[in-house]
């Protein structure tokens, strides 16, 4: 296909505006994607004849995958695709491509900012100290946990949660962590001093809970209720991957039943991070002072948003060559059954 004529649709181009790198990209290969903010089933107003969709956050269900005639490819830039109907797609013939490990050191940083932040009580400090309460500053530092010899808990296992293993080594804390394949070995895990457990241990033994899956329909609403209330009295939850993995309203009740002493969270289900209108949302997080709230940044750096710019084109640009993006940025390898002619 020649590049210079296809049509290229570059969502999300007003939220998540298009970078210097990204933009260097395009040129490199003599693109010229039509950017776009349009939303559901607008998007195929301009989009029914594309060659191929870049998207940021923006959902694509199977009404809006229908519509696209000509798509051959839907690059994620970022990680996630729970907000792609990634099974549609596959039985459309669809390529959907993401960048998998683009943040993987910013996550883990992330985390563990969220966990020293609560850890050590820095932003009821940063409050006491703004109204001139040192003593009530220094009370509140008195009740801080040691973390040395403290249990992390990481669900999942995969490249971010190894990345907060290493850094959690720094702090002398005991990690251990839990995933879908208890039964086999990993080498990994034992070079990182990381014990592997079953679900329900990790809940009950940690002090610290850091959450490192994807949202799917396995992992949805994984830590409910009943599952936070196993967790450990006084513990902290981290999320820094997906808010659909959590009960919120549930979470939202043992933080203020003291069962849990504080929450970390970047992203989350009921607080659309993500909207065009800014306006303080009505949600009972934001009336806890336990916990740290940040918009679903953790994968921010400069790096990264170079490295996922630069790789969600290339994965279009390889498509379009009728080549394969690396193997690893393949969601929906299946597709390649169906189509086994488009890439050679």
């Amino acid at each position: 296909m020649d590049l210079t004529t296809a049509k290229i649709l570059r969502l999300n181009a007003t939220l998540f505006p298009v970078s210097e790198a990204e933009w260097k990209k395009y040129n490199e290969f003599g693109l010229q994607p039509l950017l776009t903010e349009s939303k559901g089933p607008e998007i195929l107003n301009v989009a029914g004849d594309c060659s191929a969709l870049l998207v940021v956050s923006e959902s694509l269900d199977a009404e809006v995958l229908n519509g696209l005639h000509h798509c051959k490819v839907i690059s994620r830039l970022g990680t996630g695709t729970d907000k792609i109907d990634v099974a549609q797609a596959t039985k459309l013939g669809i390529l959907v491509t993401n960048i998998p490990d683009f943040c993987v050191e910013e996550q883990a940083d992330h985390t563990m900012s969220l966990l020293l932040g609560l850890v050590r009580k820095i932003p009821k400090m940063q409050m006491a100290m703004a109204c001139g309460k040192w003593r009530e500053s220094r009370l509140l530092s008195s009740t801080n946990p040691r973390l040395q010899d403290r249990v992390l808990g990481l669900i999942g296992f995969g490249g971010s949660a190894k990345a907060v293993a290493r850094r959690a080594q720094g702090f002398g804390l005991r990690v251990i962590a839990c995933r879908r394949q208890n039964g086999f070995s990993f080498p990994d895990a034992q070079l990182l001093g990381v014990e592997i457990l079953s679900l329900d241990e990790v809940l009950q033994q940690s002090d610290f809970l850091s959450l490192h899956l994807p949202l799917n329909h396995e992992t949805a609403q994984l830590l409910n209720r009943n599952r936070l209330e196993q967790m450990k009295q006084g513990s902290l939850l981290i999320n820094t991957s997906r808010g659909g993995l959590v009960d919120e309203l549930a979470l939202v009740d043992l933080l203020r039943e003291g069962h849990l002493v504080g929450a970390g969270l970047d992203t989350f289900s009921g607080i659309n991070v993500h909207s065009s209108e800014e306006a303080p949302p009505e949600h009972p997080l934001l009336e806890l002072e336990n916990v740290i709230l940040t918009p679903h940044v953790a994968a921010y750096s400069e790096e990264a948003m170079r490295d996922v710019a630069v790789g969600g084109v290339e994965n279009v640009v390889s498509v379009l060559k009728g080549k394969l993006p690396p193997l690893e940025r393949i969601v929906n390898p299946s597709v390649l059954d169906r189509n086994p002619r488009l890439y050679h």
